[in-house]
Formats: C-alpha cells, structure tokens, sequence
C-alpha cells in the first residue's frame, strides 16, 4: 500500500501495543516508525518531522511530559496524542497544558486511536475560513493560521488556534463545552469537557489581557467584539 497520509510517530514501550497501533494506521494509509522510549523517540520527532506523534506518558527515561516540554520549548508544534495507562486528571492536564492536542486512556480500542489521529490532523488543516481580522489587539488570520498580539506572534497549537478561530468568528455567540468538543474537536457526545476548559485556559495564558474569551456562567465561553486595553 501506498503510504500517502504522512510518517506517525509512536513512543510506546509496551510493544504488543505499538504492534497493534502500527497494524491499525498503517492499513489507513500512515507511514509508521515506533520507538520504546523518550530519548530516542524525541530524536527520531526531530529527525523524521512526523505529521503526528502519537505518546506514551509512562515511558523509560524520558516520560511523555518532559518529552511534550522539550518539543515544545524546541519549537516544534507537531501534533501530539497522549496515551496513558493512569487515568489520572494531574497527568492529562499536564500533558494539555504543555500543549499536547488531546488524549487516550488505556485500554482503548485501535480504531478510536485511528479516528483521534485523523481529526487531529484536520485540526491541523484546520477549516476554510473567512479573510484575516482583526479583534481588538488580536489579529488572527484563518489562511495562514497566525495569531499575532499587538503585532507580535503568539504560538499556539493547532487546537488552541482552532478554539480562538471558532470563538473570534463567532463574536457574541455563547458556546456550551460539548458545542465546542463538537464544533473545534470534533468529539460530538465526548463527556471530558474539562479539556475545553484546559485549552481556554492556555489560550487565555498566552493572549494576556488581549485575551477576547469570557466564561458564561453555568453555560460555556464566548468571545467579545474587544479585548480590553493595556
């Protein structure tokens, strides 16, 4: 088959598993490369540039968080899937903040792994949207997918520009959190809505008080036509 859709990088020290997350992506069409742990799994992500990674959190040596921290202080936004055995909140919300794009908990089955994958990169992709503009000291252009705060760049992942898009191209429309794990995640009926909350609260970190997001109580978020002054 031809590999059309792109390398995936698996970090997976169990290997029955990564067997199978090979097995199921590449019968999607993904090129795979698997590696057992973080170190090595950090170089082959800056050695091959995957279109996405999909991560361990409890791996040897380097564990999936400080493995998502030096990618992203290296600059480096590729997608990124966190898997972990744990089930803890600490660690997935770790794991968001330090911008990973979304999350599994084992035991899940391969063909959600599969879906996950997809609708992360059509987050990547990201969906036509309307000529760039401008919301109070925010610019944000859905063409080139940049963001920039009084002039200056403001990086973000994939998710986190979808989220702002969604919301700044909505202006005044309150959004409940399953509306938006619908509409920008493409999860409709996902019960984690937390996670909604994990991003706003990224985004609302890097805009500062650029930010255009306001809390609807008891409902969801909204963005305002301006963002207040400095």
């Amino acid at each position: 088959m031809t590999q059309s859709r792109g390398l995936v990088l698996i970090v997976e020290d169990e290997r029955h598993i990564s067997d199978v997350q090979r097995l199921y992506l590449t019968r999607e069409g993904f090129g795979v490369h698997v590696e057992a742990d973080g170190s090595a799994g950090l170089a082959a992500a800056r050695r091959m540039h995957p279109v996405a990674i999909v991560l361990d959190i409890g791996l040897p040596g380097m564990d999936g968080i400080a493995f998502c921290r030096a990618l992203r202080d290296a600059g480096d936004w590729t997608p990124v899937l966190l898997v972990t055995a744990r089930g803890e909140e600490a660690d997935r919300i770790l794991g968001l903040e330090l911008g990973a794009d979304d999350y599994l908990t084992k035991p899940f089955s391969p063909r959600e792994l599969v879906a996950r994958v997809k609708t992360v990169l059509r987050r990547v992709a990201g969906p036509p949207g309307p000529p760039a503009g401008s919301n109070g000291r925010l610019s944000v252009d859905p063409v080139s997918r940049t963001v920039r705060r009084d002039g200056e760049p403001v990086e973000l992942t994939a998710t986190e520009f979808n989220l702002l898009a969604h919301l700044v191209q909505h202006v005044g429309q309150v959004f409940t959190r399953e509306q938006l794990l619908a509409q920008v995640w493409g999860y409709p009926g996902y019960r984690d809505t937390r996670m909604v909350d994990v991003f706003v609260s990224q985004l609302r970190a890097k805009l500062g008080d650029a930010s255009p997001i306001r809390t609807v109580r008891g409902v969801g978020y909204s963005a305002t036509a301006t963002a207040p002054g400095p």
